[in-house]
C-alpha cells in the first residue's frame, strides 16, 4: 500500500483532498520495527508524529514518574494502537516531552513518519491544508482525552468499590 493511500484511511487526515494527501506524503520517511523495540521514550523531546502502517503499537506510561509503582514494576499500556491510527501528535503542536512511551508489540510493524518542521512548512505555505490538519489533530486530540478521561472514571469508580 502507498503511503498516501494509507494517509487517505486514516482519520488525521479527513476531507483532504488527494493533492493535499500528495503534499503530505511527499515529507513522510518510513521505518519498521520488531516486537518489544521502543519508539520514543517518555519524557524525552518529540518532533514527528506516526501512523501504523502495518503492525501494532502499545502506548505506555511509567507510574513511578508520578511517584507510584506499577504491581509488576513495569509500565502500564494506556492504549493499543493499530492499522491507520496515528500517535505523537502532541508534539506537532507543543513541542514539549512526550507524554508516553511508545513500543512496538507486533512483529514487523510499519510506520509513516512525519516530521514536525516539514508538516509546519507546508501548513504556512498552504492554509487550506493547515487549516484542515490542525481542525483534524485538535478532533483526534481531543477524542483520545476524553477516552483517557473516561479509563480514569472507571479506575476511580472501580477503586472506591473495592475500599468499601
Amino acid at each position: 500500500m502507498s503511503v498516501v493511500s494509507l494517509l487517505s484511511q486514516a482519520d488525521i487526515f479527513d476531507e483532504l483532498t488527494p493533492t493535499q494527501l500528495e503534499l503530505i506524503g511527499s515529507i513522510c520517511g518510513e521505518r519498521h520495527y520488531q516486537a518489544s523495540d521502543v519508539i520514543f521514550e517518555e519524557n524525552t523531546p518529540g518532533d514527528e508524529m506516526y501512523i501504523i502502517a502495518s503492525g501494532e503499537v502499545q502506548i505506555q506510561v511509567d507510574p513511578a514518574l508520578i511517584g507510584r509503582e506499577a504491581s509488576d514494576g513495569a509500565s502500564q499500556t494506556i492504549a493499543t494502537l493499530r492499522r491507520g491510527q496515528s500517535f505523537g501528535e502532541v508534539s506537532l503542536v507543543d513541542e514539549g516531552l512526550r507524554s508516553a512511551s511508545a513500543r512496538c508489540s507486533q512483529q514487523d510493524t510499519h510506520l509513516v513518519v512525519i516530521p514536525r518542521d516539514k508538516l509546519m512548512l507546508l501548513c504556512d505555505t498552504y492554509p487550506q491544508l493547515g487549516y484542515k490538519m490542525m481542525r483534524n489533530l485538535a478532533a483526534d486530540l481531543a477524542m483520545k482525552i476524553r477516552h483517557t478521561d473516561l479509563q480514569i472514571r472507571e479506575r476511580l469508580t472501580w477503586s472506591a468499590d473495592d475500599k468499601k
